[in-house]
């Protein structure tokens, strides 16, 4: 049988979240009772590890997930979705593929399967005061599903991991609504591209930058995606076709992230594909925006097809 999925399960509460003592936390100094507000001061990386919680004498606890509730569920009562929603996500699933660098063709012996999917809930769920969640994530094991409307909404916004699902040649599981979706995904394709592409391979940048003055040396992996992303925009803005695959390129690629090319001529190459990126999106074939009534009208077929 497959796993029930409960919200808690997939999402790490983020650094800055205000939360609730599901349980008394005595310590050395303190007594915190059943009730008391904290925030989290520092994350785990999965939901099998502490967080740290910071409490308002500035004190921090060590707790698991188990100890805290979210305070805006808290308040919510019983329209809160933790421990409400809980539902067989793979009899939902539409879509499943593997992204990252398996799907680019640039894997090493060390990457994993990096695995997205969507899934579509049951109307009942939708029409409910409890509503559907939008994503459910394992960051262990670098799983992550969206629900069909969210997923939707950010591949309209050219989101570059979100196309990326759409154009993968590594699908896992399609359904026929599926199959209709990835029949029609050019819709989804626009000179927003631009845009969004150029602000990924930036961040990209920042964070080499941030780890050549912290540590004093380059994350190649970093550097590699950054030239990847200026590679799939210019190619997609140029083509009017997004390939994920870097079969041209791979050799390249695989060059920078083994550090066999120093930094300069790295960054000297990005600083030319950024010349270049500017140029096809001059000339680009792609429509100003995506098409979202297309987009619309397929959610609400989708939507009919889960009504009992």
């Amino acid at each position: 049988m497959p796993e029930k999925i409960s919200e808690h399960q997939y999402h790490i509460v983020p650094v800055g979240t205000q939360v609730v003592l599901q349980r008394e936390i005595r310590s050395q100094a303190s007594l915190y009772p059943m009730g008391t507000v904290g925030v989290i001061s520092k994350a785990p990386t999965d939901t099998t590890h502490t967080y740290l919680v910071r409490f308002p004498d500035s004190a921090e606890e060590a707790l698991y997930r188990k100890d805290f509730t979210i305070l805006q569920h808290f308040k919510a009562g019983e329209l809160s979705l933790s421990g409400e929603i809980s539902f067989d996500l793979e009899e939902f699933l539409l879509y499943k593929c593997i992204v990252g660098s398996k799907a680019f063709g640039l894997s090493v012996d060390s990457s994993d399967d990096d695995i997205r999917g969507i899934y579509l809930p049951p109307a009942e769920a939708h029409w409910s005061l409890y509503g559907v969640p939008e994503q459910f994530e394992d960051q262990a094991k670098d799983q992550c599903y969206w629900e069909l409307q969210k997923f939707l909404v950010l591949a309209l916004k050219a989101n570059p991991n979100i196309l990326e699902c759409l154009f993968t040649p590594l699908v896992l599981k399609s359904t026929e609504l599926m199959d209709e979706l990835l029949s029609m995904r050019q819709i989804f394709l626009s000179k927003l591209i631009y845009q969004t592409y150029n602000g990924y391979a930036l961040s990209q940048f920042k964070k080499i930058e941030q780890d050549f003055r912290n540590h004093g040396e380059v994350r190649w992996e970093h550097a590699m995606h950054l030239i990847r992303l200026l590679l799939s925009g210019i190619h997609t803005l140029r083509e009017g076709t997004l390939v994920v695959q870097m079969d041209e390129y791979r050799d390249w690629l695989l060059s920078i992230r083994h550090g066999e090319i120093p930094w300069a001529e790295v960054n000297y190459q990005r600083q030319q594909l950024h010349e270049e990126f500017n140029q096809v999106f001059l000339a680009t074939p792609l429509p100003d925006r995506p098409d979202y009534e297309r987009a619309n009208l397929f959610l609400l077929k989708a939507r009919r097809s889960k009504v009992q």
